[in-house]
């Protein structure tokens, strides 16, 4: 028997209907916030042309597919080298749930939707934490664009709920309103790109599913589809080094509502190199072979993020900066014939320049130059521990 998800209120969660969308661009044309910042990200924008092209717009599907996906573009050009995409024959035709890996806190949804609308698949859905809504016109720029809330600033006796919400959110968007969907595999980045699916995320998607007690039936309802994200390189990483030295010297530092601002605009303006997305390969048929193996509940999660984080492993694409932090890492050549001396040098003269941003009282570069090494060199580490 199916579930009724109407009897949800998503409202505080879902993106705008399209009956919202005028009120919602009437109010970003009035934003000095909006204007100001899509000035800062791109400069020669004409603002009186851009408010006529955004009121022409009177549906999420052409605001997403005209103005966000020129938006989108334009920054790619700026700030990569290339931005591709391989995979599109493993993708099914039905609607799936895309876990990936995650590297950029805007662009990894948004050069997905890019490049899934140039092969044909589609946008998706994305889920967006809250404590990106810093302020009211990132919130109205978030859900026109299709995109749905995760709570995450909650009391936690608020917390069950809201994952409840949340599942059956995704599950009614699959299933009801026949869309895809794009969800990171944990809370947050990976900030040492050790990527790893949290049990908390594939205990979430299960929650609301149809099927009592049956982990594996409701999420395979949900078509998991792993996604592989590489960057040639981070524009964060100093700042992902960073944080990581204020959380070993005063294990109670969180980061302020600036600082994910200014990661933020690190993320959208700086040198990205090569972007490249691997879509993976559905994983339905692995946890077909996992229904007759009587595991324990937590075991079972534990297996199901392990495919997951595998197939993503397996789909890295790799450059030659991977390969020279390995190797200077583990004090190693085992890649030299990856790289040569001049890809050595850029590197090395690259981590040095992220170092020097970085401005701390007590700063401990060697700390800082091994956390940024390990940013670059986890993927390939953990690309071959799947081979084995």
């Amino acid at each position: 028997m199916s579930i009724d998800y109407s009897k949800y209120n998503f409202d505080d969660i879902r993106p705008l209907n399209n009956d919202e969308v005028h009120d919602a661009i009437e109010s970003l044309a009035a934003s000095e916030g909006f204007r100001n910042a899509l000035r800062y990200i791109m400069p020669d924008i004409n603002w009186e042309q851009f408010t006529e092209s955004m009121r022409k717009c009177k549906t999420k599907e052409e605001f997403k597919t005209i103005l966000a996906y020129n938006a989108v573009m334009r920054i790619a050009k700026a700030t990569t080298f290339s931005l591709t995409i391989s995979g599109r024959s493993r993708v099914p035709k039905t609607p799936c749930t895309f876990i990936s890996n995650h590297r950029d806190i805007v662009l990894d949804a948004a050069f997905l939707n890019a490049l899934l609308l140039d092969i044909g698949h589609g946008m998706t859905q994305i889920a967006i934490g809250d404590n990106l809504l810093i302020h009211p016109w990132i919130d109205l720029v978030i859900k026109l664009n299709n995109c749905f809330i995760v709570k995450r600033d909650i009391p936690v006796r608020q917390l069950l709920d809201a994952s409840r919400q949340l599942s059956a959110y995704i599950h009614h968007t699959i299933k009801d309103s026949k869309e895809s969907v794009w969800i990171a595999q944990r809370e947050g980045r990976a900030k040492d790109s050790n990527d790893q699916t949290q049990n908390s995320v594939l205990k979430m998607l299960n929650m609301a599913g149809q099927y009592k007690d049956n982990i594996l039936k409701n999420l395979m309802d949900l078509n998991i589809v792993p996604i592989a994200i590489s960057y040639e390189y981070d524009p964060c990483d100093f700042l992902k080094a960073k944080e990581f030295q204020q959380k070993r010297d005063n294990p109670d530092f969180v980061k302020s509502k600036r600082d994910d601002l200014f990661n933020m605009e690190t993320g959208l303006l700086n040198n990205k190199g090569r972007v490249h997305f691997t879509l993976g390969s559905p994983i339905n048929d692995k946890l077909a072979l996992l229904e007759n193996a009587k595991l324990d509940k937590n075991v079972l999660i534990t297996r199901i993020a392990e495919i997951i984080d595998k197939e993503i492993y397996k789909h890295y694409r790799f450059y030659p900066c991977n390969y020279v932090a390995y190797d200077l890492l583990h004090h190693s050549v085992y890649f030299r014939t990856n790289y040569d001396l001049r890809d050595k040098m850029l590197f090395e003269t690259y981590l040095q320049k992220q170092i020097d941003k970085i401005d701390l009282p007590d700063k401990d570069e060697i700390f800082l130059r091994t956390k940024i090494l390990e940013m670059y060199s986890n993927p390939l580490k953990n690309h071959m521990n799947s081979l084995e």
